[in-house]
């Protein structure tokens, strides 16, 4: 049997916080550029364009609609191989780049969603006392989105630092990584049900800080 599981986590517990900073930063990137494109996309999809709309949409489906480490391998392989110039930037930022895409589409949903969610009456109402389309977006339909809109993007980071998981593929230093440095130790069942330990633990908190933040905002309301 080895070693236990506490023992090996009192043994490596610096590998093993290194990697969950290393999710938590990840997460971090991968959400908030997805959230700075996703809202690009979200509005693009809004628009009246069918053309461009749909452009959106297809966006959205291809990347919603396909495995995320099948995304993350054609990043890591094919961006290089298909732009030489680029071979000479760390492989960290493809996988990384995949991730943002990933997230991208799914905050997009979140937006529109949260953006739909508001009663189209205020929109015709703004339009009708003069107000133009991008002004009743920023001052009326956005500030009222945003309740909605946040406690999704929350959850969406907490199933991101889930999904980061598939970048220790890749030699990234994340959570998952761990078990495969200390693989080399001989240690194979142990770092997996501390990983999975922690995953629990850092969902957990997260999740109920996301359920206080819905609280107080309906208290808003």
């Amino acid at each position: 049997m080895g070693q236990g599981i506490i023992e090996v986590f009192i043994a490596y517990w610096p590998i093993f916080l290194k990697g969950l900073l290393g999710t938590l930063k990840y997460a971090l990137i991968a959400v908030a550029l997805g959230s700075i494109l996703g809202a690009l996309v979200a509005l693009v999809h809004l628009s009246k364009n069918k053309i461009v709309s749909s452009i959106a949409g297809i966006y959205v489906n291809v990347l919603r609609g396909t495995p995320l480490l099948v995304q993350m391998y054609i990043a890591y392989y094919f961006i290089p191989m298909a732009f030489p110039i680029l071979n000479k930037i760390d492989t960290v930022y493809f996988v990384l780049f995949a991730l943002v895409l990933n997230s991208s589409a799914y905050v997009s949903e979140i937006i529109r969603g949260g953006i739909n969610s508001v009663d189209s009456g205020q929109n015709e109402a703004a339009r009708s006392l003069g107000m133009t389309a991008k002004n009743t977006m920023i001052k009326i339909i956005l500030p009222q989105a945003i309740k909605n809109i946040l406690p999704s993007l929350a959850n969406e980071y907490i199933a991101m630092i889930k999904e980061t998981s598939l970048a220790g593929t890749f030699m990234l230093y994340e959570l998952m990584y761990t078990r495969t440095l200390l693989a080399n130790k001989y240690l194979v069942w142990q770092p997996l049900f501390i990983i999975a330990g922690i995953y629990l633990l850092v969902t957990m908190v997260l999740s109920w800080g996301v359920k206080l933040m819905e609280k107080r905002l309906s208290v808003s309301d």
